[in-house]
């Protein structure tokens, strides 16, 4: 009996290494059937289509299953170890039409037996679902909204945010902005109300690492002639007019729906680098990454789903392995014993970024490097060498507790 115990075991740290670690084991690509012996942990998949900003280039289109496809994945990979731990995976899916009401969507997910449940909704829904009779006992884990609103002031303890908040995003750039002494930051924001916060975050991280603010230039002009035959002349011609006069190390973009920041590159009057949400970008999740093992996630999501896995997809697919992960660690399949542990000191995700990850216990937010790339190279990754931090070195990107104003951290 010892000896069928102990290979049994191997078995198990086998199946979670190759899982989590990415040494080379290849995922099902189908879920194993449960038994009478295996327990079935399930997981709601909430889901909206959002408006589809057409981006300034058409080279690519916006995917239709984004995000959807990275926690298919995660149940996948949590159903390799699963096949060991007797577990069984499942996602529930819902995706409601743009006129249903997500809230009804939400209370029979519930109804159903759903505690655990990845929300994929903008910042406004994300709210009026935690805030539901209903969400009390259920655990919402946000994979698309990263307002920092929601890990500050509207903060709800029934809800993790496992995407990066934009001071997230922000301190993770203007730490590598420090390290190179591009210090003179001129800030170039867009017209909507996305823009306007992830300019306020960059403002924050530029006092927070001691750069200096030049200049906050919003951008005003509508290049409609693009596609024309002498666009590009145009373009040049208004984009060195508007930074002409100008002093400074670094002009960072901030224009999330990208109409007009990847234009800026190359046309600049003097020659300098463009960062923020064009150019040097801070994100969760890069084409061009391949450390960490990191290449073998990414060939299994494009063998899955025949496309490149976007930010979204990766919070996702991180978002169904932390359920995994904390049904695994903690032997369990009760929801409530699950979310316990997902918000415990022992709770560790391996996600591909040479560090173990986990929630703050302040603000629900996940802690984890900020890739720094460009659309053919990762440059460098965040937090940066030098910046220290007396607990972790990855709270020096976001909200530190100190500062936090979510009453979780009161």
């Amino acid at each position: 009996m010892m000896v069928r115990a102990t290979f049994r075991d191997i078995l198990v740290a086998a199946a979670m290494a190759a899982s989590l670690l990415g040494t080379g084991v290849q995922a099902q690509t189908a879920a194993p059937q449960p038994t009478p012996q295996t327990a079935t942990i399930s997981i709601g998949y909430l889901r909206q289509p959002m408006p589809v900003h057409m981006p300034s280039s058409f080279m690519e289109t916006p995917p239709a299953n984004e995000g959807i496809a990275g926690a298919k994945l995660g149940i996948t990979d949590n159903n390799t170890t699963g096949r060991f731990t007797g577990q069984n995976f499942v996602l529930d899916d819902v995706a409601v039409p743009p006129d249903a009401d997500v809230a009804d969507a939400f209370r029979k997910l519930v109804a159903n037996g759903h505690g655990l449940i990845v929300v994929d909704l903008p910042a406004a829904a994300l709210l009026e679902l935690a805030d539901l009779p209903e969400a009390k006992s259920a655990t919402l884990l946000n994979v698309s909204a990263r307002d920092d609103e929601l890990r500050q002031e509207q903060c709800r303890a029934n809800v993790l945010h496992v995407i990066p908040s934009r001071a997230m995003l922000a301190d993770a750039l203007v730490q590598y902005l420090v390290l190179k002494r591009w210090r003179n930051v001129l800030l170039v924001p867009g017209p909507t109300d996305a823009d306007k916060a992830y300019a306020d975050a960059v403002e924050r991280a530029v006092k927070k690492f001691g750069a200096r603010l030049v200049e906050t230039k919003p951008w005003t002009f509508d290049l409609g002639a693009r596609r024309t035959d002498t666009g590009h002349f145009q373009i040049a011609a208004e984009v060195g007019s508007f930074t002409q006069g100008i002093s400074y190390d670094v002009l960072v973009v901030a224009d999330e729906e990208d109409n007009f920041g990847s234009d800026i590159p190359f046309r600049t009057s003097d020659p300098r680098p463009v960062a923020g949400t064009q150019g040097l970008t801070p994100v969760a999740w890069a084409r061009p990454f391949e450390q960490w093992g990191a290449t073998q996630l990414q060939n299994r999501f494009r063998r899955q789903s025949q496309r490149w896995m976007t930010e979204r997809d990766y919070a996702a697919w991180m978002a169904v392995r932390a359920v995994g992960e904390a049904g695994t660690r903690a032997h369990t399949a009760d929801q409530d014993q699950i979310a316990q542990f997902i918000r415990s000191d022992k709770f560790k995700l391996a996600a591909f970024k040479g560090v173990e990850l986990s929630f703050r216990a302040w603000d629900g937010q996940l802690r984890q490097p900020i890739l720094l790339a460009d659309a053919d190279s990762l440059v460098s990754v965040s937090p940066q060498p030098g910046f220290l931090h007396q607990f972790s070195e990855l709270d020096t990107l976001g909200i530190d507790q100190p500062e936090s104003k979510c009453s979780l951290a009161k």
